[in-house]
């Protein structure tokens, strides 16, 4: 692999590339944070309802 000089370094050009598995990831992570708030909101309403499953 040969070192680039000043000149041919300004002259790169790169780029984002936005892939499938980008888009996957993110979905699942937004899907995390739903599912996380509803199982929350449940909890607190169960709790100030109190209507608690006994164990």
């Amino acid at each position: 692999m040969e070192k680039l000089n000043k000149e041919q370094l300004l002259m790169v050009c790169g780029g984002l590339s936005i892939s499938a598995t980008l888009i996957n990831s993110l979905a699942r992570g937004i899907n995390t944070l739903l599912n996380l708030g509803r199982s929350l909101g449940s909890a607190i309403r169960r709790v100030t309802e109190k209507n608690i499953c006994p164990l």
